[in-house]
C-alpha cells in the first residue's frame, strides 16, 4: 500500500487522534461552568484479578484498586494522566487530565482514595490536555485556543479542608496558545509545550520555557527546524554515544518523522538528524530505555491504515547520527497504541482498546520482547478505535499504576500477590 500524503494523515488525526492548531489570543479568560466539580465517588472498589478478570475487566498479572468514573469529576472524556509524589509524607496523587480540567485524587490510600478537586481549564474544554510535573508544581497545557500553560502549586494538595474544591492556577504563561503537549527536563528546570499552532515562530514545533521558578516561567526560545512536532522526550544524555555526553537532546515524534536535535544551547538549537520508517501511518509518541540506547516508538495511524496488530518500533541510538531500526514488536489484538513509558526492564503502554499492556524488554537487545501482563479498562472489544486507554503512569514507588481510560475515567491498578 502507497503510504499516504501528509495532508492526508493530519485530516485523518484531526478527526480522531491530534490536535486543532488555534494560536488565539493569549489573554482570553476561563469560560468553563465550574458548578459541576463531580461526586467524587469510587465506582468499583478493590478486585482481585482472578481467573482472568477482576470485576467486568479482562486482565492478567494486575489487580484494580479502585476505579472512578467520569462523573466523579464532572467531566464528559478524560485523556492524560501523571503522577507526584510528596516526598516529606510519601503521599501519592494523580494528576487526571479531563476535556473541561484538571483533577486531583489523593491515592495513598487505596481502600479510601479522595478527590480533592479540579482545575478548571484556562478557557475552554477541549479533546486534549496534557500535564507533566517539576519539583511541587503541576504544568499543564491544552488544545484549548488561548489556553496557554497553567502552574499549579501542588502542595496546595497537603490540607483541603472540604473536598472537593475548586483550584486556581498559580501562575499562567500565555507566550503560547494552544499546545498538544508537554515536556519537561526534570534535570534541569526546562518544560518544553509542542504541538502548538503550526504558524507560530517555531512552526508549531517546541518552546523553550525555563521553569526552575516555577511560578515565574520565562520563555527563552524555542525549535522548529522539523515542523510540527506531536509528542517528544527531553534528557539530559548520558547514553553510549560519548559525542554527546552531558548535553540535553530533544527527540520528537513530528508525524511523519523522528526529530533529534542538540538544545542544550537554547539560543543556538542545533539538528542532529531526522529518521523514517517503513509503513509510516502518524509518527505518535516514543520513550528511551534507561540506559539511552534504544527509542521505543508508537505510530499512532499504522493499525488502521495497514492492518498490523498494535506495532512498536524500537530504534537503536547508539550513534545518534545514524540511528537505525533495531526490532519491531507485533501485539495480540489489533488495538491502537498510544502513550507509552519505561520502567527498568518493563515498557508501560496504553493501548486504547486493549487497555494498558506491560512488557518485558530486559532482552531487548536480541530483540526479544514478550507481553507478561494487562489491565484492559475497554472489556468491549479490542478494535483499532480511539477509545479506552489513553495514557498510564507507573512511577510510583509503592508500585500503584494511574490509568486514565478517555470513556471511564480514573484506574489504579497493582501487581497481583
Amino acid at each position: 500500500m502507497l503510504r499516504p500524503t501528509l495532508l492526508t494523515l493530519l485530516a485523518v488525526f484531526l478527526v480522531f487522534g491530534c490536535s486543532s492548531d488555534d494560536g488565539g489570543d493569549p489573554n482570553s479568560g476561563n469560560n468553563e461552568d465550574a458548578s459541576n466539580l463531580g461526586t467524587g465517588l469510587v465506582a468499583t472498589s478493590f478486585t482481585p484479578c482472578q481467573s482472568g478478570t477482576a470485576s467486568i475487566y479482562p486482565c492478567n498479572g494486575y489487580d484494580l484498586l479502585f476505579q472512578m468514573d467520569l462523573s466523579a469529576f464532572g467531566a464528559s472524556s478524560a485523556n492524560d494522566i501523571w503522577g507526584w509524589t510528596d516526598t516529606p509524607n510519601n503521599k501519592e496523587y494523580a494528576i487526571i487530565g479531563l476535556d473541561n480540567g484538571t483533577a486531583f485524587v489523593d491515592i495513598t490510600d487505596a481502600q479510601d482514595p479522595v478527590y480533592l478537586g479540579k482545575l478548571l481549564t484556562a478557557t475552554s474544554s477541549s479533546t486534549w490536555r496534557d500535564v507533566k510535573v517539576y519539583g511541587n508544581h503541576a504544568f499543564i497545557v491544552a488544545e484549548a485556543a488561548n489556553h496557554g500553560m497553567q502552574v499549579f502549586d501542588l502542595t496546595k494538595l497537603r490540607n483541603v479542608a472540604s473536598p472537593p474544591q475548586q483550584f486556581t492556577s498559580d501562575a499562567r504563561y500565555t507566550g503560547i496558545g494552544n499546545a498538544h503537549n508537554i515536556v519537561i527536563n526534570e534535570e534541569l528546570g526546562f518544560a518544553y509545550p509542542v504541538g502548538t499552532a503550526r504558524n507560530d515562530a517555531f512552526n508549531g514545533g517546541v518552546h523553550f520555557i525555563d521553569i526552575q521558578n516555577p511560578t515565574s516561567p520565562n520563555g527563552v526560545g524555542g525549535y522548529g527546524t522539523n515542523g510540527y512536532t506531536h509528542d517528544a522526550q527531553v534528557i539530559t544524555y548520558n547514553g553510549p554515544d560519548a559525542d554527546y555526553a552531558g548535553r540535553e537532546i530533544f527527540i520528537g515524534a513530528n508525524e511523519n518523522q523522528i526529530a533529534i536535535a542538540d538544545i542544550t544551547d537554547k539560543a543556538s538549537p542545533v539538528e542532529i538528524g531526522t529518521l523514517m520508517y517503513g509503513n509510516l501511518g502518524y509518527t505518535h509518541q516514543g520513550w528511551f530505555t534507561e540506559d539511552q540506547r534504544y527509542f521505543i516508538l508508537g505510530d499512532e495511524l499504522d493499525e488502521t491504515d495497514f492492518g498490523f496488530n498494535s506495532r512498536t518500533l524500537v530504534f537503536d541510538l547508539t550513534d545518534l547520527d545514524n540511528p537505525v531500526l533495531h526490532t519491531t514488536y507485533l501485539g495480540p489484538t489489533g488495538a491502537i497504541d498510544h502513550n507509552g513509558y519505561v520502567l527498568g526492564d518493563e515498557f508501560f503502554l496504553a493501548n486504547y482498546t486493549a487497555g494498558m499492556r506491560v512488557l518485558d524488554i530486559s532482552d531487548i537487545e536480541n530483540e526479544t520482547i514478550t507481553e507478561i501482563a494487562f489491565f484492559d479498562t475497554y472489556p468491549s472489544n479490542n478494535t483499532a478505535r480511539f477509545d479506552g486507554v489513553w495514557s498510564v503512569y507507573p512511577f510510583f514507588e509503592s508500585g500503584k499504576i494511574i490509568i486514565n481510560d478517555t470513556d471511564s475515567g480514573l484506574f489504579v491498578v497493582q501487581k497481583s500477590n
